[in-house]
């Protein structure tokens, strides 16, 4: 699969809450954060999880967040950064481009 997103590209983590087995944290849902590598094609774990073939095999990124952007009382330094590995599905682009 062709990925979607480059490095640079800056993204937001769609805000859904489905049941059952969803690898995307809770904490990083509907923020905005900024792809730093592209991990390869990897097959779903979502899928995977109920005994599927994870197909189809999606791009998984490696998605900076600033940690005052994940966290409303954050109290480090500005600066501070979290990366949490997201798979495609779960990405949106910030700008409404779809490449």
């Amino acid at each position: 699969m062709s990925p979607r997103f480059a490095i640079g590209d800056r993204v937001r983590v769609r805000e859904a809450y489905p049941p059952g087995h969803v690898r995307t944290p809770y904490f990083i849902r509907g923020k905005t954060g900024e792809v730093i590598r592209l991990l390869g094609d990897l097959p779903n774990p979502e899928e995977l999880a109920y005994g599927r073939d994870g197909k189809p095999v999606l791009p998984l990124y490696w998605v900076k967040f600033m940690q005052t952007e994940l966290w409303n009382d954050y109290t480090g330094v500005d600066k501070d950064t979290a990366v949490v590995e997201v798979m495609e599905n779960w990405l949106d682009p910030l700008d409404g481009d779809t490449r």
